[in-house]
């Protein structure tokens, strides 16, 4: 094999092994368990509302004012996509819709 053949084949797997420290690196970066907002069960409809409101300004009042309201069904649409955009946890993203949708 000739040195530039070499010099390719290690620079294939370095290639490789760097797409691979990538994919599974874990969590993106600034959403360590540090920074992560706590899961907490609220049952009452105002407390609800109210740490639906609290997440909201946490998570998308960075980017967002509070939307007009729409219907429920199109306003858990828009949730669940912003969802994935902001990396948001699930009990976030219940608390909320709850609080949107009120």
């Amino acid at each position: 094999m000739s040195i530039s053949r070499k010099a390719g084949a290690w620079a294939v797997l370095a290639w490789i092994a760097v797409l691979s420290a990538t994919l599974f690196a874990g969590e993106p970066a600034g959403k360590n368990d540090a920074t992560a907002t706590p899961v907490v069960h609220v049952t009452t409809p105002d407390a609800m509302r109210v740490e639906g409101e609290q997440r909201f300004r946490a998570n998308c009042g960075r980017c967002h004012a509070a939307p007009h309201k729409f219907p429920p069904r199109m306003m858990a649409t828009v949730v669940r996509h912003m969802r994935v955009r902001a990396t948001i946890t699930d009990d976030d993203m219940r608390l909320v819709l709850f609080y949107m949708t009120q």
